[in-house]
């Protein structure tokens, strides 16, 4: 999912041009927007769009067992490939992204979607998403954010699920903490920070990435105490 675009030494690439810009201007979420608007101008590409759901999203739910009528919630959706295959397994889904951009390629992409796309921050997320969601995905999101700001993700995206809720995460992955970005892939400590007193690490996995031979992604379940 984390391509790089064509670079000389002059050009770097797109989001991390954005994001230095971003950064140097506190404001972590604030390349996104750019990037998409770029993008949608034809003058940069959006680096992990694809046509097809994460093959790591695809292979956990389809064995994942969730209540009838699960709420679901997915996290920085982008164009809403893997929203849309979250919805076609019967759960009600709602999608977000921080660029109003994005989310007009998504309700463009999939006109007939039964998805309920929406602009929001991961960073400062509606107060009416507190325990909302039943099964909540995570993939690839707080890695594009810097480091700075992962505990704040990672604590409302905690803070979404519903009693007896589960989490998805995938990441890219790291052994050390990174220096640079984007991304900034996670560490073993990172996915485990994700796990507090009421959501418990089910289990954490290393998979190989399907469009990078030889790279590996973590794939990590928690889940939510139930009332």
């Amino acid at each position: 999912m984390v391509k790089t675009e064509q670079m000389t030494d002059a050009q770097p690439p797109a989001d991390r041009r954005l994001a230095a810009q971003a950064l140097a201007s506190n404001d972590p979420t604030g390349w996104f927007e750019p990037l998409y608007a770029e993008a949608a101008a034809g003058t940069s590409a959006v680096p992990w769009d694809r046509d097809v759901p994460n093959p790591l999203l695809v292979d956990w739910l389809r064995s994942a067992s969730l209540p009838q009528g699960a709420r679901g919630l997915v996290i920085g959706c982008g164009y809403g490939t893997d929203a849309e295959f979250v919805a076609a397994q019967g759960i009600r889904t709602t999608a977000f992204d921080v660029s109003p951009t994005a989310i007009r390629g998504a309700r463009a992409r999939f006109p007939q979607s039964p998805v309920t796309y929406t602009v929001a921050d991961l960073l400062n997320p509606p107060p009416s998403w507190r325990h909302a969601f039943d099964v909540v995905v995570e993939s690839i999101t707080v890695q594009s954010l810097p480091l700075d700001v992962r505990t704040a993700a990672v604590t409302n995206i905690g803070n979404l699920l519903a009693p007896g809720a589960t989490l998805l995460v995938i990441a890219d992955i790291a052994d050390t903490p990174a220096t640079s970005g984007p991304p900034w892939p996670l560490t073993r400590a990172d996915v485990d920070s994700f796990g507090t007193p009421e959501l418990t690490l089910v289990r954490v996995e290393t998979l190989p990435r399907p469009d990078a031979p030889g790279l590996r992604r973590w794939r990590a379940e928690f889940h939510r105490a139930a009332d």
